[in-house]
């Protein structure tokens, strides 16, 4: 702990810089070949609740020859006091400066958190710009945002592309085996990695409108550069006694990965995309696992996670078994989201042994036309029979989740969502749940994302998502017992022009983070005016950078095959023009998407 006891008491939250957390390992820094710091780059409660950060500290902990700590963003409170007493960023378990690590890995989960990277560089009294390093951590980055890692190209020194429990291992023996070399030399050699991207080992030449591309490969570097993929879940390595937090955790449960992967083609879904083809975790391996966790934590809830936990092929079975198991014992299971079907409610209710509160369903759009159109294969009834299930199997409280400024929009489609929430409203009334609110509804903003069939989409301006959001909030200012939130527009645009630039956005969040930017994706920090005034200081127009983008021409990720062909994503495209359905394949049969499932046609 790099501060006492009475010095942490003049910050927020103080339980969230100490470490020694049931779970958590500290090893010698003497008696280890390689130190890994893990940073996430958001507080200690957001931190603690990610599931890939914790098997990633497992798998490298498990190695005797490596010491992975962790490091999270701190409140500024906690930062200003760092800076008061002359102290660097730290790890938690040892309190070593995070500059004194061989590596510095972070892992980018969201585009808001670019500014809060180099935020925690500087802390760190590490150089921002990857070519000013020339020793300290070698910097990597893993995580879906990754699959463009061109915004932040300039401050990384490697990118892992894809699931990261075979590859740390890899990129770690790597730099052991090449201790002693010039750090630009080990850095190089990692691109012999598969799913290692080194930028400096790429040309880039800049394009009409401010945009830059990937054009080259220099010394054998990878062409495109592919992503790593665990086919094997149950061979893979799992937390079986994970990190319990000092204080408690966005998502204060035991987590349970069933399966990854979704085939379902929701053409706005990136990870639907990105993390194909669906592997699923046998039943057997799942319950020994959620025992051992479990026991090990004293968690009184088990949550479910996959991207669409109802397709497990035993996810009867399953939950049948893991609440004989530990529902006597007051734990509770949870499916984080329900498909949309009366089945999955059916299936909600038999984990809900416990607590029931709410269910959550995401029918996405407000129409049927426009749910053909992103692929969401679901219908006003299938909605209706879910809710009705819900209401029949006990929860009071229904949660809906909706997107607006999807392509092809109208403001029909926006009021086909106010329709949706007040057909469940009296349905609650109809099924004699008679007070409270019965319906919390989100309408988050699309964003085009790299490597979905949308990726060459416009976003919809500010004007145009403002007023979808007032048809639907201003309809239903009176009803009481609906409640509706909204992402901010301006915020959404933002995250979109980093979602789908290229390296010239790097001046750019260099200069919002020299204008105080961090911590972007909170409240209380997040200043679009800043951003704006650095993107001109950049000469990047934002209004330009969230429209269309031609399909023939180049993009600023091409040279990341994230695991579905751009062949296949055009003939999405097209398919959502023309508002044709592409059913699941389902293991059965194969659309040709590239993922490598290795499915018949």
């Amino acid at each position: 702990m790099a501060l006492s006891p009475h010095e942490l008491l003049r910050v927020l939250k103080p339980a969230r810089y100490v470490g020694g957390e049931l779970g958590s390992v500290k090893k010698d820094h003497r008696e280890v070949s390689l130190t890994f710091a893990l940073a996430f780059p958001d507080v200690y409660e957001i931190a603690m609740s990610h599931l890939g950060c914790q098997i990633l500290y497992a798998v490298l902990n498990s190695r005797d020859d490596i010491a992975c700590e962790r490091v999270h963003a701190p409140w500024p409170d906690y930062a200003a006091l760092l800076e008061e007493k002359g102290l660097p960023l730290h790890s938690l378990e040892s309190g070593t400066p995070v500059g004194d690590f061989d590596v510095l890995g972070f892992s980018l989960q969201v585009e808001a958190s670019y500014t809060t990277v180099l935020w925690m560089l500087r802390l760190a009294g590490l150089p921002l710009r990857s070519s000013e390093r020339v020793s300290g951590p070698i910097v990597i980055a893993g995580g879906p945002c990754c699959v463009n890692p061109e915004p932040m190209a300039p401050f990384i020194d490697a990118f892992v592309i894809g699931d990261g429990e075979e590859v740390v291992l890899e990129l770690a023996d790597r730099l052991i085996a090449s201790r002693g070399e010039a750090s630009c030399d080990r850095i190089r050699s990692l691109a012999a990695i598969q799913g290692v991207y080194v930028p400096a080992l790429y040309d880039v030449a800049a394009a009409p409108g401010g945009w830059s591309y990937v054009t080259g490969a220099r010394e054998a570097a990878p062409w495109p550069v592919r992503r790593r993929l665990v086919r094997d879940l149950d061979a893979a390595p799992y937390p079986l006694e994970p990190i319990v937090p000092h204080i408690e955790a966005i998502h204060d449960r035991a987590t349970l990965e069933i399966a990854r992967g979704c085939t379902r083609g929701c053409r706005f879904c990136q990870a639907g995309m990105i993390d194909r083809p669906v592997r699923n975790r046998s039943v057997g391996a799942l319950q020994g696992q959620a025992s051992a966790i479990l026991s090990f934590t004293g968690h009184e809830e088990l949550g479910l996670l996959s991207l669409s936990a109802a397709d497990h092929p035993e996810i009867g079975p399953l939950c049948d078994l893991l609440v004989e198991a530990h529902a006597a014992r007051g734990i509770d299971l949870s499916l984080p989201s329900t498909r949309v079907d009366s089945l999955s409610v059916g299936l909600a209710d038999r984990v809900a042994q416990v607590r029931k509160s709410g269910i959550t369903l995401a029918p996405e759009a407000g129409t049927q036309r426009l749910r053909d159109v992103i692929n969401k294969q679901v219908t006003d009834e299938d909605i209706m029979a879910a809710a009705s299930a819900a209401f029949d199997a006990g929860f009071s409280l229904i949660k809906l989740y909706f997107m607006i400024g999807l392509p092809s929009e109208t403001d029909e489609d926006a009021e086909g969502i106010v329709r949706i929430i007040r057909r469940i409203v009296g349905l609650a009334t109809s099924r004699g749940i008679k007070r409270g609110t019965v319906v919390t509804a989100s309408l988050a903003a699309f964003i085009p994302k790299p490597h979905t069939p949308f990726q060459w989409s416009a976003q919809a301006d500010e004007e145009t998502l403002e007023r979808r959001r007032r048809i639907v909030t201003d309809a239903l200012r009176k009803e009481r017992r609906a409640d509706v939130s909204w992402s901010d527009p301006a915020t959404a645009q933002l995250e979109c022009l980093l979602a789908r630039g290229g390296r010239e956005l790097a001046p750019a969040i260099e200069a919002a983070f020299r204008a105080g930017a961090k911590l972007d994706g909170w409240d209380e920090f997040a200043d679009t005016d800043r951003w704006i005034h650095a993107l001109a200081s950049a000469g990047v127009p934002p209004v330009e950078r969230t429209g269309g983008l031609p399909e023939d021409g180049p993009l600023p990720w091409d040279h990341i095959h994230a695991g579905v062909d751009r062949a296949f994503l055009l003939r999405e495209a097209e398919r959502a023009r023309s508002g044709e359905l592409t059913p699941d394949c389902g293991g059965v049969r194969c659309y040709g998407c590239g993922a490598g499932c290795q499915v018949a046609g």
